[in-house]
């Protein structure tokens, strides 16, 4: 089927946008650390300044999460982000190893394509910007199809600040005319480098199938192990505040608690009074059938919604104070929808006794859906909390602190950042979260520090002996035998 006009308009420009972006990367490939420095502190600033109008505009296009959080958000892809970045070397000698007279050379990769997810339109825009621009790179914005007024407003607005300051035309663009063909020429054009993909599973499935390097992120089905040990109280206010925080967007989000046992009951009424409301059996029964369609894929109405707007969606009565709904369940597998990833303000409630058994239910809902990205744990008994460390096929496990803000890194040391990936076993190239040090490679420059072997150093001699192999009267005498069948035939 030939494509569309839409279709060549975005293909058209996507090729516009990686040709511009080319050129532009020469120029800025040539940048001082300086330079660079300035030209990403004016980009944070800007974006920092403008988080709030931003975070509106994401809001009210994309109709997901609370404005007010992804104000945070988005200053936290600004500030927090560049805090982290601003004294990174990407110029030039990065590294001299004198003892071993190994010096590293920092070098960009080119151009970038990063595609950005409905669910953070605003604030991964900021964070892939600033990493890509720091490590010398050009990068083109593909938003996601609604959300591409908020995308488009954020990457002008740290384009504006870049130029102001010297940076070259065409290094930061935005796709406007969005189609899947346009994406995927994006992606695939001869002059793209590297791909940073954040969005849904079939969207980076076609990043990682394009013959380049990408980031990829991977579904989150994150638990929180709530121990015996732990300290309720915080855990309690922790884990409803993680799980209403932008109606439940981000994918480190908590998507179960497997509390132990013992300190069910109380941990129970601790999350109540925080503002989570469990629901019975027929409640939850309304929410499956509202969050999922019949095929366990999620129905995109109910992501990032509040607890009231669930409820009317799904018939039911709730308090007006509920902050998120809590719905107890005993398995999971395809059987419970709502042991999936839920992108909104439901979570699951699973109980276990002991750590033991606290740590298998933990592995079940990792292991259907979530494997390799994130996992959280409340406790104070340092046997349990290494023991989870040690044994969760997860890339981010987050002590006794909030899903959401832990691991992007705002709440904890890890690298800040809103694309997190979830290593081999959850179909990403790292398990890491994603930042500068990821775009740009590194030369290196190696000086002799021992003289080669002797025998290295002198010429070969003929081997003695016998030459193995058939002589030529042998094989002579085996094409003649075949000419000779083949007569007789």
């Amino acid at each position: 089927m030939p494509p569309t006009d839409k279709e060549l308009q975005s293909i058209e420009e996507a090729r516009l946008m990686v040709e511009r972006a080319y050129a532009a990367q020469k120029i800025w490939g040539m940048a001082t650390q300086q330079q660079v420095d300035v030209v990403c502190e004016a980009m944070a600033q800007a974006a920092f300044l403008g988080a709030e109008r931003l975070g509106r505009l994401a809001a009210e296009e994309t109709k997901f999460g609370v404005p007010e959080h992804k104000k945070l958000k988005n200053e936290f892809a600004s500030q927090h982000v560049w805090e982290r970045i601003k004294d990174i070397k990407t110029v030039g000698f990065v590294r001299k190893d004198e003892a071993n007279m190994v010096y590293e050379i920092a070098w960009p990769m080119g151009v970038v394509a990063a595609l950005i997810p409905s669910t953070n339109p605003t604030s991964t825009v900021i964070n892939k910007i600033l990493i890509s621009i720091k490590a010398r790179n050009a990068i083109i914005i593909a938003p996601h199809p609604t959300a591409i007024n908020c995308s488009t407003e954020t990457t002008k607005l740290m384009k504006d600040a870049a130029e102001g300051v010297g940076a070259p035309s065409g290094l930061i663009g935005c796709l406007t005319k969005i189609s899947l063909a346009g994406t995927q020429e994006l992606m695939a054009h001869k002059h793209t480098a590297v791909i940073l993909a954040t969005g849904g599973s079939e969207m980076v499935h076609v990043a990682h199938s394009q013959g380049k390097p990408a980031y990829g992120v991977g579904p989150g089905n994150v638990p929180a192990y709530v121990d015996r040990s732990a300290d309720l109280e915080k855990a309690a206010r922790y884990i409803v505040a993680s799980k209403a925080f932008d109606y439940s967007v981000i994918c480190a989000t908590e998507q179960a608690v497997v509390a132990d046992r013992p300190i069910a009951a109380r941990l129970r009424q601790l999350m109540e009074a925080e503002g989570a409301y469990f629901v019975d059996e027929s409640q939850a029964d309304a929410l499956r059938k509202i969050l999922f369609h019949a095929d366990g894929s999620i129905n995109v109405g109910s992501v990032g919604k509040s607890p009231q707007y669930l409820a009317a969606m799904a018939g039911i009565r709730i308090p007006s104070h509920a902050r998120i709904l809590v719905a107890p369940l005993n398995i999971v597998g395809s059987e419970e929808p709502l042991s999936r990833e839920k992108m909104t303000t439901v979570l699951g409630w699973y109980e276990a006794n002991g750590w033991e058994a606290g740590c298998e239910r933990c592995i079940e809902l990792i292991n259907f859906g979530g494997r390799g990205h994130s996992l959280i744990i409340h406790a104070t008994d340092e046997k349990v909390i290494m023991a989870f460390g040690l044994e969760k096929p997860v890339f981010r496990i987050g002590v006794n602190t909030m899903g959401t803000l832990g691991s992007i890194g705002l709440t904890t040391r890890v690298m800040p950042s809103l694309t997190l990936g979830a290593g081999g076993i959850g179909g990403s190239i790292t398990g890491d979260n994603i930042g500068v040090y990821h775009l740009f490679n590194i030369k290196r420059m190696a000086f002799e520090t021992s003289r080669p072997p002797d025998m290295a150093m002198r010429s070969g001699t003929t081997p003695a002996g016998p030459v193995y192999g058939p002589k030529p009267d042998e094989i002579e005498a085996v094409v003649q035998e075949v000419v000779k069948q083949i007569i007789r035939a």
